[in-house]
């Protein structure tokens, strides 16, 4: 593993205040680049412009200095880079990786019950319209199982065509993709290492795909397991999990460690944060991740 000139990242979307899934994402990212005397940089995922609430933004960010996150270098906003986005999603349609597709999302549910794109707009060269939506075509990568490596989950072979379908570039609405935002973005900040949950493990294929059409070098993943409320419902902010109590934050930070299998002493639960934080910087084992299975939390 590089110990230097490693970058990482903590990418959140502004739709919401930041729950314990956050914490674990940001605590994981964080503690493996600081472990490896790397950078760690914070970004605002806010392409998605209806999804975004504008004070979450200020919440995020005081959230993360309230448990003692120290970012690098100023805080990019994708909604400030759309101009690069467009670029790349010229090049891509350029060199024919991508394609222009009218069809609505009744269409594709109709032809497909999985919604899963099935190419049907590949061969037809449609003009790229305002009203078109844009998607990456996955063939020429699709012609047998698709080997993906991560760093703690097992490494699997993929099939792309049941899995991704040609995925979105740009929406019919205009706005841009995620996995063309974050993709570009990763390699605008020359990001070496991602690590994030499991539930982004096909966004890593889809960013991973995009990257390598463009010719660009792609990062490092590790995708840790995901935290579950008592119900079996994967934390989020669309599921109003609820918003980290800043004033619980060394206890919180704690329970991210210990459901990160790093085996925090008991007596760190009553610590300051600057007893805490170096404690698991000094002690960060990313594989004790590996042997922690999904599980169940209710901090």
């Amino acid at each position: 593993m590089p110990t230097r000139g490693y970058i990482g990242r903590f990418a959140p979307t502004p739709s919401g205040a930041l729950h314990f899934g956050s914490l674990i994402a940001a605590c994981a990212s964080y503690l493996d680049a600081k472990a490896h005397h790397g950078r760690w940089l914070v970004r605002i995922d806010d392409i998605d412009t209806p999804r975004v609430q504008p004070a979450s933004i200020t919440h995020i960010l005081h959230t993360l200095e309230s448990f003692g996150f120290e970012w690098e270098g100023d805080i990019r906003y994708q909604s400030e880079h759309l101009h690069t986005y467009q670029h790349a999603l010229d090049t891509l349609i350029d060199e024919q990786h991508a394609y222009a597709c009218d069809c609505s999302r009744k269409a594709i549910f109709n032809r497909q019950a999985n919604g899963i794109y099935d190419g049907h707009c590949r061969l037809r060269a449609l003009t790229p319209r305002a009203d078109c939506a844009i998607r990456f075509n996955i063939a020429p990568y699709s012609t047998g199982p698709y080997l993906f490596h991560d760093a703690i989950q097992p490494q699997h072979q993929f099939d792309l065509t049941t899995l991704l379908g040609d995925f979105i570039l740009r929406r019919r609405d205009g706005l841009f993709g995620y996995q063309l935002a974050c993709a570009i973005d990763d390699a605008e900040q020359s990001i070496t290492h991602v690590v994030r949950g499991s539930d982004l493990l096909n966004s890593a294929l889809a960013q991973t795909l995009v990257l390598q059409a463009l010719k660009r070098p792609t990062p490092h993943y590790a995708h840790h397991p995901i935290a579950l409320s008592a119900e079996g419902i994967k934390l989020s902010k669309s599921a109003n999990s609820p918003a980290l109590a800043t004033h619980q934050a060394t206890h919180l930070l704690w329970q991210a460690l210990d459901f990160l299998g790093q085996q925090p002493p008991n007596a760190l639960q009553h610590a300051s944060l600057s007893e805490l934080w170096p404690w698991a910087i000094t002690h960060w084992q990313r594989d004790a991740i590996a042997r922690q299975q999904q599980r169940t939390t209710t901090p």
